[in-house]
C-alpha cells in the first residue's frame, strides 16, 4: 500500500492544496457554488456559507468507505442494466469509469472536495468528468440515505473479520504461552491478595476464554448486520423494478433488508459493534493492568523486552511497560465511541437525520484502537517471560493452602465445612503469630486446635500438591491444563 493510500485511509487527504491568489480563491468559491448547485438541482440557487460547508462536509473522514461505495455503485449499476433500467451502454461507461476513480484514489491521484461534502458526491462528481450524462444514471433508483447505509455496514463488516483475525492471533499466542507454563506454579489472587495456588498457564487461559466470548460477540454482530439496505432509497424505496436480491447477493448480505425505514434508519449493527468492542476493550485492559503489575518491582512475574518497553527522560534505570499502559488507557476511547453513538441515537424519529452522519469517526476510531490494541497485545503476550522462580517464591505469602487444609478436614475428620473453616482460620491465626507457613507449623501446635488432626495433614500443605488436586474439570491442575489447551485449539485456532 502506498503512503498516499495509508494517508487516504487515516482519513487524510491525498495532497495538500497549493496557496491560492485571491481571484483564484473567488474562482474556488463559484465552484464550490456551482457543485452545490448541481448537488441539489433547481430548489437552491446559492452554495452555503462557509460556516455550512465546516459542519456539513464529511470527506474528511468518510473517503474511508472510497472502496465501499465503489463496490456497491458497481453492484447497483449492474443491476439497473439487467433490469433494463439504463442501458448497457451506460452501464459500461459506468463500470470503467468506477475503475478509473478507484484506480486514481488507490494512487493518490484523486482530489477530494469539501464542497462535494462526502464520497458519495465526489465520486459521483469525477464520473461526470470521465464520461460526462451517463455518469447522472447511476443515481437512478437510489438515494445518499441508503448508499452510505450499505457503505457503512460494507465496511464494518469487513473491519469485524479483520479484528476477529486479529483476536485469534492473540489466542494462539496466549495458548502458546499457557503450553509453555502449564505447570508454572504462583499465586492466584482475589481482591489482589493471594488467595490460592494455580498455575499461570491456567491464569492465561482466562484470558483465551473471555477473547472467545469478544470473538462470539463480534460474528453475532456481523451475523445481523450482514443484510442489505440498498433499494430503500431515501426511505419509502423505489418505483424502479430493481432487484434487491441481486444486489445484496453480488455484495455478499444474505439477504435484502426488509424494511426499507429501517433500512435507511437502522445503526444497530455500529452499536453492537461498539458494544463488543467495549466488552474487548475492557478485557484487553484487565490484562494490560496485570502485565503492569507483574513487570513492576512488587511482582517481578514476567519480563518484556525492548521492544515493548520504554525508558524515563530523566531517570535512566527506568524501563517501563509503557505499551501495556497505552493498551490499557485506548480501553477509554472505545467505551466513549459507544457512549457517544448511543446517545447520537437515543433522540432520532425515523428514518434519517444527518445527526447520523456523526456515527463515522467514532465507529473509525473505534476500529482503529481496537485493532492496534489487540496487535499490540498479541506482541506482548509473544515477547513476555515468565519469571517462573519469582511467580513460585510469591506462594510462600498468604498461606494459599488454608483452603486445602480445610478441605483436608472435611474429607478425614468428617467435619461439618463451616466449622472446618474455623478451624483453619484458628491454626491460620497460630501461624501468623509464630511467623511461620502452615506447613512449617508444628503437628502439635495444630493439635492445640483440633485434635484429631494427624501427620497425614502435611501433604496437602504443599503448593504443589494443592495445585495437582484442584482436578476438576476447569480446573487449575496440570493436566486439567493441558486438556484445556488441547480443547481450546481445537475451539478457536
Amino acid at each position: 500500500m502506498s503512503a498516499d493510500t495509508q494517508k487516504l485511509r487515516s482519513g487524510e487527504t491525498a495532497a495538500a492544496a497549493p496557496p491560492q491568489t485571491p481571484a483564484a480563491a473567488a474562482d474556488a468559491a463559484r465552484a464550490g457554488d456551482r457543485d452545490a448547485n448541481s448537488m441539489w438541482g433547481g430548489r437552491f440557487a446559492a452554495g452555503p456559507a462557509d460556516v455550512m460547508e465546516q459542519i456539513n462536509a464529511s470527506i474528511s473522514f468518510d473517503q474511508r468507505l472510497y472502496a465501499q461505495d465503489i463496490a456497491g455503485s458497481r453492484a447497483h449499476c449492474a443491476m439497473l442494466v439487467d433490469q433494463a433500467i439504463i442501458s448497457p451502454e451506460d452501464g459500461a461507461a459506468i463500470l470503467s469509469g468506477l475503475d478509473t476513480i478507484l484506480s486514481e484514489i488507490e494512487s493518490g491521484r484523486f482530489t477530494f472536495k469539501a464542497s462535494l461534502e462526502d464520497i458519495h458526491m465526489n465520486v459521483e462528481a469525477r464520473l461526470r468528468e470521465l464520461i460526462g450524462d451517463a455518469a447522472g444514471r447511476l443515481h437512478t433508483a437510489r438515494s445518499r440515505n441508503d448508499q452510505v447505509a450499505l457503505d457503512v455496514r460494507l465496511w464494518t463488516r469487513e473491519a469485524v473479520d479483520r479484528l476477529e483475525d486479529a483476536l485469534r492471533e492473540l489466542q494462539a499466542a496466549l495458548i502458546a504461552q499457557a503450553e509453555a507454563e502449564a505447570e508454572t506454579i504462583m499465586p492466584g489472587y482475589t481482591h489482589l491478595q493471594a488467595a490460592q495456588p494455580v498455575t499461570f498457564g491456567h491464569h492465561l487461559l482466562a484470558y483465551v476464554e473471555m477473547l472467545g466470548r469478544d470473538r462470539g460477540r463480534l460474528r453475532d454482530c456481523r451475523k445481523r448486520m450482514n443484510e442489505s439496505p440498498l433499494g430503500a432509497a431515501a426511505l419509502a424505496g423505489t418505483s424502479f423494478p430493481i432487484d434487491r436480491a441481486a444486489t445484496a447477493k453480488a455484495l455478499g448480505f444474505d439477504r435484502p433488508m426488509a424494511n426499507s425505514i429501517d433500512a435507511v434508519s437502522d445503526r444497530d449493527y455500529l452499536l453492537e459493534f461498539l458494544a463488543a468492542g467495549a466488552i474487548l476493550a475492557t478485557h484487553l485492559s484487565r490484562f494490560a493492568e496485570e502485565l503492569v503489575l507483574w513487570c513492576s518491582a512488587g511482582f517481578r512475574f514476567v519480563q518484556l523486552s525492548d521492544a515493548f518497553s520504554t525508558g524515563s527522560s530523566i531517570m535512566p534505570q527506568k524501563h517501563n511497560p509503557d505499551a501495556a499502559e497505552l493498551v490499557r488507557g485506548k480501553a477509554g476511547r472505545v467505551v466513549a465511541a459507544l457512549n457517544g453513538l448511543l446517545i447520537v441515537m437515543k433522540g432520532l424519529p425515523l428514518s434519517y437525520g444527518k445527526d447520523m452522519q456523526e456515527d463515522k469517526e467514532p465507529l473509525f476510531d473505534a476500529a482503529d484502537t481496537l485493532q492496534l490494541c489487540v496487535t499490540a497485545m498479541t506482541g506482548m503476550v509473544r515477547d513476555m517471560k515468565a519469571e517462573r522462580e519469582a511467580l513460585r517464591q510469591a506462594t510462600d505469602q498468604g498461606f494459599i493452602t488454608a483452603t486445602d487444609l480445610a478441605d483436608w478436614l472435611v474429607r478425614k475428620l468428617g467435619l461439618p465445612f463451616r466449622q472446618a473453616h474455623h478451624v483453619t482460620g484458628s491454626i491460620v491465626r497460630l501461624a501468623e503469630a509464630r511467623d511461620c507457613a502452615l506447613e512449617d507449623l508444628p503437628l502439635a501446635a495444630m493439635q492445640e486446635v483440633e485434635a484429631g488432626i494427624t501427620e497425614e495433614v502435611f501433604e496437602v500443605l504443599t503448593v504443589e500438591k494443592a495445585v495437582a488436586s484442584r482436578n476438576s474439570e476447569g480446573g487449575t491442575a496440570p493436566a486439567q491444563v493441558r486438556a484445556a489447551i488441547a480443547a481450546a485449539k481445537e475451539r478457536f485456532l
